[in-house]
């Protein structure tokens, strides 16, 4: 047996799910579905770009190709054994170990009356699209692991779009938790990707620093706890413009005409390095704002 392709990182399957959309090879739109596919075959076993050539994305739904489904329920031991097959009827005997035996029959008559004999796909491809529901139908009764957890195309496409009313459409009893299970997991990481650049933005932000303590509550080891986050944001200077800002600001002005002693001496020499590094010459030393409060607000 074939040894399990080794685990990609996040990172690398993010990279393979933009190349796949920008490729525009496998009709998936979007770079959030290529990676939700991805995940779904790495925890297979198989390798992650398998993705794009075993699933389809239809009507904002993943599906499982018909001929992936039979593939894996082959490789898993499956047998298939076809006693007709032709423009009006797919009939065949699906059997494994492990999931007994069933015949699974659909013909134009069964078509219609489930009201796909009339679709236009059905009028030119009735062969293909009779075989595709027949293993559809056939895998998921003997050997469900085979299908994914999901449909094949053809009968994702006859299902409302997805975040629309429930699953309405032909399916076999039972199986709609399956795919509501799938959207889920795609909502989950879209609303995941979007926590992520939220906390991306937070970290490239400017350092902001708390407003000085008032001073009827002013006490050594509060004036002591702000200085060691005016220090921090020192070091994380990035530019003179920001060195400006938390020179100039309330909080700064405040400590500099209220602190006293060893506070004081610490807050100079604070300051003293912020000055060193990012005005060096003194021509473009900040200027204190015209309105400084004696007062900052808290």
């Amino acid at each position: 047996m074939a040894q399990p392709p080794a685990l990609l990182t996040y990172s690398d399957l993010e990279r393979f799910a933009i190349a796949i959309v920008q490729s525009g090879l496998f009709g998936i739109k979007t770079a959030p579905q290529a990676l939700a596919l991805m995940l779904i075959a790495q925890a297979e076993g198989r390798h992650p770009a398998l993705a794009a050539r075993d699933y389809d994305v239809i009507q904002g739904r993943p599906s499982k190709k018909a001929e992936a489904m039979a593939r894996d329920f082959l490789d898993a031991g499956g047998k298939v054994e076809w006693h007709a097959l032709d423009d009006t009827i797919a009939d065949a005997t699906f059997s494994h170990p492990a999931g007994g035996s069933v015949r699974i029959v659909w013909d134009m008559a069964r078509a219609k009356k489930a009201g796909l004999g009339g679709k236009d796909m059905w009028g030119k491809y009735p062969r293909q699209m009779l075989r595709s529901r027949t293993v559809s139908e056939g895998v998921r009764t003997v050997w469900p692991l085979a299908t994914s957890g999901m449909y094949e195309p053809g009968e994702v496409g006859d299902m409302p779009p997805a975040g629309s009313d429930p699953i309405k459409g032909v399916t076999i009893e039972g199986e709609a938790p399956a795919i509501t299970a799938q959207r889920k997991m795609m909502e989950n990481w879209e609303r995941g990707e979007a926590q992520r650049e939220q906390e991306q933005r937070e970290a490239e932000a400017p350092p902001v620093m708390p407003p000085a303590p008032p001073q009827q509550r002013r006490t050594a080891r509060s004036i002591g706890d702000w200085l060691d986050a005016f220090e921090l944001a020192a070091n994380d200077l990035t530019s003179a413009d920001e060195a400006d800002r938390l020179i100039t600001s309330p909080a700064s002005i405040w400590t500099k005409e209220h602190a006293k002693g060893a506070a004081k001496q610490r807050y100079d020499t604070i300051i003293t390095g912020v000055m060193s590094t990012w005005f060096p010459s003194g021509a473009d030393d900040p200027a204190p704002p015209d309105d400084v409060p004696t007062e900052p607000t808290p």
